[in-house]
């Protein structure tokens, strides 16, 4: 049974009831999590937790959702590093968008599909990871 990792923005579709995505992402969670393993990082963890008042109820969510924390190898580490500085010496957005770039490297370095509605920045700096969201539907 392969892996995906899941990002926090198809999470919290879930956890918040987005009207616009909560549909498309409970699908595709019900639909990967037959054949493969949901997983989440601890960035993913701490994105998602603000849906959350106690880390009780975080944790409840998380399980019952059947996800599984996996660490941050260092590998995912340097590449996030090195594609962020990419991304700045391109002139990339003031905001900081780290995060991303952990979630992105993990995914290439541990060779899982994404699943994922923020598509741009995992395609531009993280090319061999297969993305599995709205736009590929």
């Amino acid at each position: 049974m392969k892996g995906v990792l899941v990002d926090s923005n198809v999470i919290l579709d879930i956890f918040l009831d987005d009207p616009d995505w909560a549909d498309w992402s409970e699908a595709t969670l019900g639909e990967y999590s037959v054949t493969s393993t949901l997983n989440i990082n601890p960035i993913v963890y701490s994105e998602v937790s603000i849906a959350f008042e106690r880390i009780e109820d975080l944790e409840s969510a998380i399980n019952k959702g059947g996800f599984q924390m996996l660490e941050l190898p260092k590998e995912a580490l340097f590449l996030a590093g090195k594609a962020f500085l990419k991304y700045r010496r391109a002139k990339g957005a003031k905001r900081s968008p780290l995060p991303d770039f952990y979630v992105g490297a993990q995914a290439a370095v541990l060779g899982m599909n994404l699943i994922t509605r923020d598509t741009s920045r995992y395609r531009t700096y993280f090319p061999t990871v297969k993305l599995i969201s709205p736009e590929a539907a």
